[in-house]
């Protein structure tokens, strides 16, 4: 069942699949179970209810039947309830342990107002508490070990607002910001003069000069009939002439600064090439005792920071907190006996499972050589990656109508372009072993990439498909047969569409809850391969992973550290 639900099925093909992708999920007694239930009764038996209580088991007899009853209707099935509890007993806690010596303090932090210019309060509350949580470690280590931290360094910072709080007081530390984007940059020095880090560059020009060569330019009959070409090769070079015009402040450089910027593309933990390339000037004290930090690292970058670790002499420790387990590439290739899997062929799932890369999930041996039935090493797929970036625990009524009806309408989209043959349908055998009947030359249910449309399209169906058709369109590979296949569907035919498969939209609300709610250890696999990866190293002396955010407010809450061996 887990493996079904964590990249076995998709919802693309909810609509699409024979036989029906419920009922060949789905045992029958959960099924009935479900329909007797509302959505939002099933979330809180997922996420809320405690099940070791026996009242749940023990209410009176539902309509009579002698037969116990859960809110009203027919009680949960053990099955179901056996289920829930191992997917709960495998996800890691996700509260923040007040009890913890490096997450814990007086008060919740405080950023200083002109700190937090620019963020949300999401932000803010990440940035406050991973901040003091950096510092609190830093200072540890120095009392425990001897090791004075001389530098951060920020695994993608992006804006520096981590690394501006960092070096603001009451931490004053000394941050190196690596940022692949060089608009990122620009925004983060910006920024940086806003929270009076940095002094504004002052740019002295002489306005008379400045002001008569434009009048000159205006007036010269000449401009408009040479052409473009000519007065390009014959204008002086663009940087001689900004040179004559702009001429800035002639002042010493701030050597003092405690952020440093670097734009580079990290592709694996070593930092050499990149701290290479800082001025020897630019750093008041040398780097020595790093630590690598990062809020919200992507992917394998997280990966990265963790090998710096073990690659880098010079950093002591790391304190990691990632995100976007879609982003993360496949180290181990498709195993020998696939997975179970209800799904079609998909170009995308055969690319990334073949990846093969060494950056990629998982890290540790143990996870590399898990032996189990299908073959040795653990996989997840890039659907239940993606899946694992869910955060069920967090969703409002609202949020569960808006999204349960995105879904349903692209499910629904997905079977209109089956039946007038855009894409073709998914084909599989009646087994639950994966074994697919695909036909020559097709890939099951073929990738239209539709992406987001604007909300009024979420309004009715007829809007979202009329929406859809239009953005379609553009599409230089599909437009041609877009138009030919759906340009005599009628507002009529899509009502109908809709009126057919209405009872199926609580049924994917069902499976899409499902499937958040067992994604959850997808992500906690992810941060134990992390933290047994460590473990492995013979360089690391304590490593742990814990809950440093509100989970309420920031569900990728949990954070990576490692402390390096000191010197003998």
């Amino acid at each position: 069942m887990f493996q079904n639900l964590c990249g076995g099925v998709h919802i693309l093909e909810f609509l699409t699949q024979e036989p029906d992708l419920y009922a060949s999920l789905l045992p029958e007694e959960w099924r009935v179970f479900f329909d007797l239930h509302d959505v939002s009764d099933v979330l809180d038996l997922l996420m809320k209810v405690d099940l070791d209580s026996t009242a749940i088991l023990e209410s009176p007899p539902s309509r009579g039947f002698g037969l116990p009853s859960w809110r009203s209707a027919c009680a949960p099935p053990p099955s179901l309830l056996e289920y829930i509890k191992d997917i709960r007993q495998h996800n890691l806690d996700r509260v923040v342990n007040v009890l913890s010596q490096v997450s814990s303090a007086a008060s919740e932090p405080i950023l200083a107002r002109i700190l937090a210019v620019g963020m949300k309060p999401k932000k803010i509350h990440e940035v406050a508490r991973l901040a003091r949580y950096v510092d609190h470690l830093s200072s540890e280590l120095s009392s425990n070990q001897n090791c004075q931290i001389s530098h951060l360094v920020d695994f993608g910072s992006g804006q520096n607002y981590l690394g501006r709080a960092l070096v603001s007081p009451p931490y004053n530390r000394r941050v190196i910001a690596l940022e692949s984007k060089p608009l990122n940059i620009d925004g983060a020095r910006s920024m940086d003069v806003t929270a009076k880090l940095a002094k504004k560059e002052v740019i002295m020009r002489d306005k008379k000069r400045f002001r008569s060569r434009v009048n000159e330019d205006q007036k010269s009959p000449e401009i408009s009939q040479v052409p473009l070409s000519d007065a390009q090769s014959s204008a002086p070079p663009p940087s001689d002439h900004v040179h004559k015009m702009v001429q800035p402040e002639q002042e010493a450089p701030n050597l003092d600064t405690n952020i440093q910027y670097i734009e580079t593309m990290i592709q694996d933990g070593d930092l050499s090439p990149v701290l290479s390339r800082l001025p020897q000037h630019s750093t008041p004290s040398p780097l020595e005792n790093l630590m690598v930090i990062s809020l919200h690292s992507c992917g394998n970058l997280l990966h990265h920071g963790l090998r710096s670790l073990t690659l880098n002499p010079s950093v002591r420790a790391i304190a990691l907190v990632g995100c976007c387990y879609n982003l993360l590439t496949e180290r181990l290739p498709p195993p020998p006996d696939p997975y179970p899997s209800l799904r079609s062929s998909h170009p995308r799932l055969q690319r990334t499972s073949s990846a093969c890369d060494p950056h990629g999930f998982p890290m540790s041996d143990r996870f590399i050589t898990y032996p189990h039935k299908h073959g040795p090493g653990l996989r997840f797929n890039i659907t239940a990656r993606m899946m694992a970036v869910q955060a069920p625990q967090n969703w409002t009524a609202k949020d569960c109508d808006n999204f349960f009806t995105r879904h349903f309408y692209r499910a629904l989209f997905q079977r209109i372009l089956v039946d007038r043959g855009v894409v073709v349908g998914p084909q599989h055998s009646d087994d639950l072993q994966g074994e697919e009947i695909v036909p020559e030359g097709s890939h099951g249910s073929q990738p239209i990439i539709l992406g987001s449309l604007r909300k009024q399209c979420y309004n009715s169906f007829i809007a979202y498909v009329r929406a859809a058709i239009t953005k379609l369109k553009q599409d230089p590979v599909h437009a041609e047969k877009i138009t030919l296949s759906m340009e005599a569907l009628t507002d009529d035919e899509i009502l109908q569409y809709e009126r057919d498969y209405s009872h199926k939209k609580k049924e994917l609300s069902i499976v899409w809850s499902l499937m958040a709610f067992s994604a959850g250890v997808v992500e906690s696999a992810i941060m134990v391969d992390r933290w047994q990866w460590l473990r492995e190293q013979e360089e690391v002396k304590e490593c742990w992973v814990e809950s440093i955010f509100d989970y309420g407010i920031s569900p990728r809450n949990l954070v990576v550290v490692g402390i390096k061996k000191g010197e003998e």
